[in-house]
């Protein structure tokens, strides 16, 4: 059965193949795709990172407007090994798991968000409240200076909740978004083409 293979118009450096585009990686070994020191189950090994760095970033740069096939080409005596045959579940596990990981830096990041809104809130309070009670001493000018010196204070104090609440989440929620992605797509291992 012959696959219709060619480079796409928008990413002349990936091949479309049936529908995907293909994300290609040649290894000398599966292991090689893995980090070395974890000593996890091969299943539910990390990825080095700089394979992780390669793959989100190749992601990224494709996009996920249609269907996407990672494509590890492997030496065709090492192609039948069994870390070869588990490899597509592994790199899925692997994937899945970041989006968890970030799922639950989410939770945090909003939480930590959220406390530090209620200190903000009872902070500005009392800035507020320390602000009359400076403008009805009739300390003059140097009360007007200290008022307004804890009006912005108070302010400040609001900067982080609404830093996170307006901007930091969101690169959390869009990897999170992206890894769940990764994890739904095609994974196989192909023998290396001598022919090349």
């Amino acid at each position: 059965m012959s696959r219709a293979s060619k480079r796409t118009e928008a990413h002349p450096a990936y091949r479309r193949e049936d529908g995907h585009t293909l994300l290609e990686v040649t290894l000398d070994d599966v292991q090689q795709l893995f980090h070395s020191l974890d000593p996890a189950p091969f299943r539910q090994k990390d990825l080095d990172a700089s394979a992780e760095e390669y793959i989100v970033g190749a992601v990224r740069e494709i996009g996920q407007r249609g269907p996407l096939k990672l494509v590890f080409y492997l030496p065709p005596d090492a192609v039948a090994s069994e870390d070869a045959r588990t490899l597509p579940a592994a790199v899925r596990n692997y994937f899945t798991y970041r989006s968890r990981q970030r799922g639950l830096t989410l939770k945090q990041t909003l939480r930590r968000g959220l406390g530090s809104l209620v200190v903000g809130m009872l902070f500005l309070g009392l800035c507020l409240s320390l602000r009359q009670l400076v403008a009805r001493s009739g300390w003059g000018a140097s009360g007007q200076i200290l008022g307004e010196g804890l009006l912005i204070v108070g302010w400040i104090a609001l900067w982080r909740p609404v830093e996170i609440f307006l901007y930091d989440w969101w690169p959390i929620r869009e990897d999170q978004r992206l890894f769940a992605w990764i994890a739904r797509q095609s994974v196989e291992v192909r023998p290396v083409s001598t022919s090349s």
